[in-house]
């Protein structure tokens, strides 16, 4: 049931569960005659939740996470870790200290799989069946509990020395408009993002323009690295490219402090051994990563 409300697919959801789609689709149809209602609404070409079927997987989806806590914890005792921790996170995260975070859980345990879904997108990590979330600090919901993973950063303009070569830096905000700037795509609603600046005390968006337009944040950073012209990074992407000298900074009085990258859970989850032992491997990789 819950794996077809994920997946949205009897199919995929049976491959999901080693189990032949008749016999799942047989199982959702036993739940919905015992419940009198039909859960979901099902065309040849797409599966969705009825009213009932989102109200069921809600109060199921959290009784299922009650359970997996307490069976985790009366397995506290047993000497290895196993199972699997489902995070759902943005690209960038894997550049910011997530592959060592993740290369650590290997090595410490070995039998736990950490599935790891890139999404820039917010998304509902209880209801899509995740364990935890990776979000910028601002863009968490105040009843999930945040565990830092990096301190706070600077989002910043640069751009190659060979492109600026070409191209006159610009002097002030204005000035961009002129400029070759590597625009970005949010694929979550499909507006072109502005550029998040300082403007003095003010915080402004800045609409930009240029030859190349991405929908992955990560892929600035090489374009600007390529001099095709001005990206709008995390500093911390950047940083050895700044001190190499292969990246310019622009405008620096412009740029904005993040809040930094949290792991966001649920309040219930806090006891799951999985989910404790990544909290204490993402603490070690990070000093600053405390509540």
């Amino acid at each position: 049931m819950l794996a077809v409300a994920r997946t949205r697919n009897f199919a995929r959801a049976a491959a999901e569960l080693g189990l032949g789609a008749s016999a799942v689709s047989h199982a959702v149809r036993a739940a919905e005659s015992r419940l009198g209602a039909p859960l979901f609404a099902r065309t040849t070409r797409s599966v969705a939740l009825t009213e009932a079927g989102k109200a069921f997987v809600e109060v199921a989806q959290r009784a299922f996470s009650e359970i997996d806590a307490a069976a985790e914890s009366v397995a506290a005792g047993q000497r290895d870790l196993g199972g699997v921790l489902r995070l759902n996170v943005p690209r960038i995260a894997f550049a910011m200290g997530l592959t060592q975070i993740l290369a650590e859980m290997a090595r410490r345990h070995p039998r736990l799989t950490v599935e790891v879904i890139s999404d820039d997108a917010l998304v509902d990590v209880v209801g899509q069946g995740f364990d935890a979330g990776v979000r910028l600090g601002e863009m968490i919901a105040q009843d999930m509990v945040a565990v830092r993973m990096t301190p706070p950063f600077r989002a910043i303009l640069v751009a190659s020395p060979e492109h600026l070569s070409t191209h006159p830096p610009p002097a002030t905000l204005e000035d961009l408009a002129r400029c070759n700037c590597i625009g970005f795509r949010l694929l979550s609603s499909g507006a072109i993002y502005e550029w998040d600046l300082k403007d003095g005390a003010r915080d402004v968006a800045v609409p930009v323009r240029g030859t190349v337009r991405i929908s992955d944040a990560s892929q600035a950073r090489d374009l600007a690295l390529a001099g095709i012209g001005i990206a709008y990074v995390f500093e911390p992407l950047v940083r050895d490219a700044l001190a190499t000298g292969r990246l310019v900074e622009l405008l620096p009085s412009a740029a904005i402090e993040e809040p930094g990258l949290f792991l966001y859970f649920p309040r219930r989850a806090a006891g799951a051994r999985k989910l404790r032992a990544f909290i204490d491997v993402m603490r070690a990789a990070s000093p600053l990563s405390g509540p």
